[in-house]
């Protein structure tokens, strides 16, 4: 039973305000916290921000007072064993598609919370109770380490947004120990290359060298691991203007863009590529899932966590991966049964962090819950990235050792 909900602004990983959650029941207190992305699609819902002077207007305390004013006192008493149902009430109190009266990330705090609330209830962790009560088959996410920032996430870099690397050992720890050491050679590399200065780190962890071009980045990894696997997510809509991607410095249109794709793809170890068009060109994703048949076409900006979207990309077969991103929908319930449509079409799941990030590790139980195949969380470095990664570690450990006794 809800005896208090209640909120705080508190400081995200980029130093900008975002808001916390606390659900205080018969179990306990349960936390969360909202993330915020730099590169949002179009569709995504709405942040509620205060505008103004305080914080450069990007303050929450208007999504906190509907956290205390609103959303609390419509859930108090009200059980926590079927978080749907208490979703569905704040949904209809917001009264919006958008979740733009109280905010999606007011909603997606307390969402959390109340989640975290009845897997306490059940005395089951948050991934057990997302895999049992919503029946999916937990896994272990393989991790996508974004170590080379560029686009929207970095001060300076190439056009695409991250270069990540996708180790494929057999245990999550031995993924996690691949992309450290591999991130730390990287780092030896790019000194020794580019410099010191290029040693510095954009919003998500990753390096941002002073490279000329995708195809210089992609040729550094391949120097110190040709085999290793890579995923790049390139952001495309944060450059089209006038039906023209300007991809560092050049302009290109649909068919030039799709070309130098399909010669990354020859030259390099890369198994998949996130948001390689503008996010309502439908039909251009189309055809390049055609001609790369065999790589991972991964929806983002393109799908942003919404279900209409999910059904239109299917039904042109736009892509075959998601990206999995809880406050691009703003509730638990919602992500969840996003989930199970990507499933139910055969398309690859990546849940996703945001640039902007808190030391909350909802994500990890959450990947684990609902069986998706990666996350990413960015680099294997700073608080907010690791916090997710080395949750993942102690879930690993769990599991192995329920699976021993």
């Amino acid at each position: 039973m809800i005896k208090k909900v209640f909120g705080r602004e508190i400081i995200d990983s980029r130093g900008n305000p975002t808001i916390e959650a606390s659900v205080i029941t018969d179990k306990g207190e349960f936390v969360s916290s909202v993330p915020s992305g730099a590169s949002t699609g179009a569709s995504e819902m709405v942040e509620l921000r205060d505008g103004g002077e305080r914080f450069m207007g990007k303050g929450v305390l208007s999504a906190v007072e509907n956290v205390n004013n609103k959303i609390g006192p419509a859930l108090i008493n009200q059980r926590t064993d079927d978080p749907f149902f208490i979703d569905k009430k704040i949904r209809e109190l917001d009264g919006t598609k958008d979740k733009s009266n109280l905010g999606s990330n007011a909603i997606l705090s307390v969402s959390m919370s109340v989640f975290r609330a009845a897997a306490a209830e059940k005395n089951l962790t948050l991934y057990d109770y997302l895999s049992k009560n919503f029946s999916f088959e937990k896994r272990i996410p393989r991790p996508c380490f974004n170590i080379v920032n560029g686009g929207a996430h970095s001060g300076g870099g190439v056009s695409f947004q991250e270069f990540m690397i996708v180790p494929q050992k057999e245990k999550f720890s031995k993924n996690l120990q691949e992309g450290v050491e591999f991130y730390h050679k990287l780092k030896k590399i790019i000194t020794e290359k580019y410099g010191k200065s290029s040693t510095n780190i954009g919003d998500e962890g990753g390096f941002v060298p002073n490279a000329k071009d995708a195809k210089e980045v992609l040729t550094l990894l391949h120097d110190i691991n040709k085999n290793l696997p890579i995923i790049i997510d390139v952001a495309a809509s944060e450059f089209y203007s006038g039906e023209k991607y300007t991809v560092d410095g050049v302009k290109k249109d649909r068919d030039e863009i799709i070309l130098m794709y399909q010669e990354i793809v020859d030259s390099f170890s890369v198994i998949g590529i996130e948001d390689p068009l503008y996010e309502e060109d439908f039909e251009g994703w189309s055809e390049l899932s055609l001609r790369l048949k065999d790589i991972l076409i991964v929806g983002d900006d393109l799908l942003t966590t919404n279900i209409e979207r999910m059904k239109r990309a299917k039904k042109e077969s736009s892509c075959n991966a998601m990206i999995l991103k809880i406050n691009q929908i703003g509730s638990i319930s919602e992500a969840i049964l996003a989930a199970k449509e990507a499933k139910e079409y055969g398309w690859k799941i990546i849940v996703s962090h945001r640039s902007g990030e808190t030391c909350d590790d909802f994500i990890a139980d959450f990947a684990v819950g609902i069986g998706s195949e990666y996350i990413k969380s960015g680099a294997p470095v700073r608080g907010e990235r690791i916090a997710k990664y080395n949750r993942l570690l102690k879930i690993e450990d769990e599991i192995i050792n329920k699976n021993n006794n």
